[in-house]
């Protein structure tokens, strides 16, 4: 056998090296890392109302570049001509950028436009909100909005008209300050999925009516402009019966309340005391002018006498419900014989409906930024234009998971400096605190030492909180269970024979006990409705002139 020269098989490995960076370039339409600055390459509108500053800065933590906002409360706009139109009718299309929310997002957006080509009627240095897009996809908060926005407009093939589409039910914004990593994949079978993270969040299908408001393809009718209500169109579904007649001894007069004749005014009642006295402590200030100020009076305060008795000044008998009341008599309602049901216009064709196999794209020709946000510190990077998702991935892997993790990394560490042993003893001394209060109730008192002892044993190992609070729940739901349904031990039978007498007796005396106890308690229930005291008399306050 003849060996393989050496010359040719490293001439073959470079060769296939090269086919596979030729496929990679071949599926990668667009790319931007910003390792370099964007100054000269990315225009920034100039349009007044855009006065936010562009930065080309290192992520925080990294010697990675990004394009930073660097600014709080501000508009900002800058955009990137692609080299030629990306057409997304065609195959598979991947929309892939970073961003970090460095300082978080309350309010603000971080999304990209992809704009369409300017013959469509816009100019780079004049790029703004107007400015018309085919897609717009990433980041949305702000106070009820959190989303993960994507929209597109398609042209209405009847009216001409640009409509936007957008995608219901979106993923929401990561709530963290970490590189996040937006993906949107276009494909063939007309459907589109969201990732964050590489992670899928959402599939859409363009051409159904349950994923995007409003559907691509309208109504095929709607309702006639033009129709209108008839006059004689009765809607009510009930109605007054004409026959009825109010009942003689309907009175619509009577009032709600009416006085309690049968109250009697409660013993101890203290008729000449007044609700309210001067408080006897209180003194004319010195710098008080009765000129200038007026006479002086002292604060009225709660008469002391009148809190140990039932009620003071004079004492009248308390309102109690009308039994007569019956308030306006209004005639019942009968079927309406005239009803016609809820009245709707008549449906006629739409005009602007139209069907289509797949959506009709507007080509991208540029790639915007275009937000208002009161944070400052968000940070893009790496956005990706691909045909390949593979390709996507593959940055996904090299670009942004490295970051990533380091930063996941730190945060962890941050968190857990955040609550350090102090923070954990404080805690630890709330349970613990909690526990003795809990080991203290009544019911448990049979079991309280053994509760003690499992709460201690936490006190000398700390780091075993979690573990005690569990034994803890443990005890106590088990002593709950045999309360419960732990019941009482039967008796022998032969305690049951010797005490069927006794227990018959005692049955008779408790039923006698139980009778006057209920006349007891009917007449101590007569005794408060007769001797119903009047309204809570109000608190002191100081007269003014």
């Amino acid at each position: 056998m003849k060996a393989f020269p050496l010359g040719l098989a490293a001439a073959l490995l470079v060769l296939s090296l090269s086919l596979v960076q030729l496929r990679a370039s071949d599926d990668e339409i667009f790319y931007e890392s910003f390792d370099e600055s964007f100054e000269g390459r990315w225009i920034v509108s100039e349009k007044s109302e855009y006065q936010g500053v562009w930065k080309h800065s290192k992520s925080e933590g990294h010697d990675d570049y990004g394009l930073l906002v660097s600014e709080k409360a501000r508009k900002y706009a800058i955009v990137k001509e692609l080299e030629k139109p990306v057409s997304l009718k065609d195959g598979t299309v991947v929309l892939q950028f970073e961003t970090r929310l460095q300082n978080g997002l309350e309010c603000g957006g971080a999304y990209l436009k992809y704009l369409r080509p300017q013959d469509a009627g816009w100019k780079a240095k004049e790029f703004d909100n107007e400015s018309p897009y085919s897609i717009m996809f990433g980041p949305d908060k702000c106070g009820a909005t959190n989303k993960v926005h994507f929209i597109f407009k398609h042209k209405n093939p009847k009216t001409g008209e640009y409509v936007e589409h957008h995608l219901k039910n979106p993923p929401s914004v990561p709530a963290d300050k970490l590189s996040h990593v937006y993906t949107a994949i276009f494909e063939s079978g007309n459907d589109v999925r969201i990732l964050v993270d590489g992670s899928e969040k959402k599939k859409a299908n363009f051409l159904s009516e349950d994923d995007f408001e409003p559907p691509l393809i309208p109504a095929k009718t709607i309702p006639d402009p033009d129709d209108k209500k008839p006059e004689d169109w009765d809607e009510r579904d009930k109605i007054p019966d004409p026959n009825a007649v109010k009942p003689d001894d309907w009175d619509e007069d009577a009032p709600v309340e009416i006085v309690d004749e049968e109250a009697v005014k409660p013993e101890g009642w203290l008729d000449d005391e007044p609700e309210e006295i001067d408080d006897p402590e209180a003194t004319k200030p010195e710098d008080w002018d009765d000129e200038e100020d007026g006479e002086w009076e002292a604060p009225r305060i709660d008469n002391p006498k009148c809190e140990i008795a039932p009620g003071c000044g004079e004492w009248k008998k308390p309102m109690k419900r009308n039994p007569e009341y019956k308030g306006k008599w209004h005639a019942p309602e009968i079927d309406n014989p005239s009803y016609k049901g809820i009245w709707k216009p008549r449906q006629i064709p739409n005009p602007s409906y139209f069907e289509i196999e797949k959506p009709d794209f507007e080509p991208v020709a540029a790639i915007g930024i275009e937000i208002w946000t009161m944070q400052d510190g968000i940070l893009f990077d790496n956005i990706l234009i691909a045909k390949d998702e593979k390709l996507a991935s593959s940055y996904r892997d090299t670009k942004w998971k490295p970051k990533f993790k380091v930063e996941e990394e730190k945060q962890k560490a941050e968190e857990a400096a955040a609550a350090g042993p102090d923070a954990l003893a404080k805690y630890q001394k709330k349970v613990f605190d909690l526990l003795y209060k809990a080991a203290d109730i009544p019911f448990l008192s049979q079991y309280k030492s053994k509760i003690l002892d499992v709460i201690e044993k936490g006190e000398k190992q700390p780091n075993l909180t979690i573990g005690i609070i569990v034994s803890v729940i443990v005890v106590f739901f088990t002593i709950f269970l045999r309360i419960i349904f732990g019941g009482k031990k039967q008796q022998p039978a032969k305690r049951e024979e010797k005490s069927a007498s006794a227990s018959t007796s005692a049955a008779a005396a408790e039923s006698s006990n139980d009778q006057s106890s209920s006349g007891g308690e009917k007449e101590e229930e007569k005794e408060e409705g007769v001797a119903a005291a009047p309204a809570r008399r109000r608190s002191g306050a100081r007269r003014d002139n």
